[in-house]
């Protein structure tokens, strides 16, 4: 059984934060979903991870190619998970059930803290996975550094 993992994002960029994240879930052997709600914004988000500059390649692609089973990241405004992902990154607001967060090794939802609209979508989010049942924790790098603050 997974948990979800709530990132409160009020210091670094969203890109930066997943680069961090997702670089741990490959460590893992971890295939990668990450799901938003906005095309033009995963394609955003995609050029970022392909141009900023790092260190460590991260291999990811956008769904919709012919190679999206391959891909040890992928993006997709979709349900679905065609690369056979072990974690689900939600972003924009994304929706997240409690049989995903059941069935899947990790579940981050990573959400804009100076956005009241994502910090409420946030909060809906929280309570309905908790009433579900499922595992969750809420991270925030207010202090400067990531922190655990609550558990269900």
């Amino acid at each position: 059984m997974g948990a979800a993992f709530f990132y409160h994002l009020t210091r670094r960029p969203l890109a930066d934060t997943l680069r961090m994240l997702l670089g741990k879930s490959l460590q893992n052997g971890w295939r990668v979903v990450v799901r938003g709600t906005d095309q033009p914004g995963l394609e955003a988000l995609d050029r970022a991870l392909w141009v900023e500059d790092s260190e460590d390649f991260l291999p990811h692609g956008l769904a919709g190619g012919p190679h999206d089973a391959d891909q040890p990241v992928l993006l997709t405004t979709a349900k679905e998970t065609p690369n056979g992902a072990q974690c689900l990154m939600s972003v924009q607001g994304a929706e997240v059930s409690a049989e995903e967060v059941a069935r899947l090794d990790r579940v981050c939802l990573l959400f804009d803290g100076n956005d009241e609209a994502a910090l409420e979508r946030a909060r809906d989010q929280w309570r309905a996975l908790k009433e579900a049942g499922a595992s969750a924790q809420y991270w925030s790098e207010e202090s400067g550094r990531w922190e655990k603050k609550a558990e269900t």
